[in-house]
Formats: C-alpha cells, structure tokens, sequence
C-alpha cells in the first residue's frame, strides 16, 4: 500500500502543472460522504475553498479541523468548504472522519479524477475560488501559520 501511495504522489509531482489562478474552475459532481452526491455548480455565489486530503497525510490530519473553524467563521458571509478525500475506494474514510465533527461536505474521489483535473501535486492541497467560479490562489501544503493566509485569502474574496 505504501508503494502504492508513493507512486501516486510522484505520478502527481511530476506529471502534471498546477491549477493556475485565473482560470474558470472545472465543475465535477462527486459522491458526498453524508449528502448523497454534491456539484460543484451549486456553490457558485460563494467563496470556496477546495480541500484536497488522503486519510495517510499527516498535514491533512492537521489542517481538517482548522478547515472547521474556517467554515464556522465565515460561513454567513458566504464561504463554504468541499473537502475532497483522495484516497482509494477501500479505505473507510467515513470511519476516519468519527475523531472529527465537521460540518462541511467531505467528497470522494475515488477514482482521482477531480485531482487530476485540478493538477494537485502534493497533499493538502487546496483551491480558492471566487463567487464566479474563479480560480484565484493555490496553496500546496500545510504548515502551522497557514490559517492566517487562508483567512485573508478568504476575506479578500469575500469582499469581492
């Protein structure tokens, strides 16, 4: 499994570009790990943030509940999360998710299509789009410190 995993994230550093801010976010539909299945179209009106996790990623682990408090902060002026879990179809990620209590979407997929599309490279990663549907910041990674950019990030783009 861990040959699997590594080989995934190389196939994802080294074969493709990033998702560029500035371009029209492409729209998916995937499976919802509590809400049956969620469109990324649905949320346009408002500032969302794109989550790319895997349930092996320790900075993921981290930064999940610091996406809650994202979410509960600015959720009435229009900000939502979708949280993509990228891990394969036999991991229990509904399992993993019981330690946290989280209240935005949790998406899966499975089939990594959406990561893909993106150009994700390295996990967490995460897309800021405007209420249009906008690319407009990528960030790979997690590292403590990293709350205050997202919130000005997401204040930004609220004022928009």
């Amino acid at each position: 499994m861990k040959i699997i995993k590594t080989m995934w994230a190389l196939c994802l550093l080294f074969g493709m570009n990033l998702a560029s801010a500035g371009q029209q976010a492409s729209d998916f539909a995937l499976r919802s790990v509590a809400d049956g299945n969620i469109r990324l179209s649905e949320y346009y009106g408002d500032v969302v943030m794109l989550n790319f996790w895997a349930t092996w990623c320790g900075p993921c682990k981290q930064e999940l509940p610091i996406l809650e408090q994202l979410q509960k902060k600015f959720k009435r002026a229009g900000f939502t999360v979708l949280a993509i879990n990228v891990d394969t179809p036999d991991v229990d990620v509904s399992g993993y998710l019981k330690e946290f209590n989280l209240s935005y979407p949790v998406l899966l997929d499975e089939s990594h299509s959406v990561v893909k599309e993106y150009n994700i490279r390295a996990m967490p990663g995460s897309v800021f789009l405007s209420r249009d549907g906008e690319v407009r910041h990528v960030h790979l990674g997690y590292q403590e410190g990293d709350q205050q950019k997202y919130e000005q990030i997401i204040e930004a783009l609220l004022k928009e």
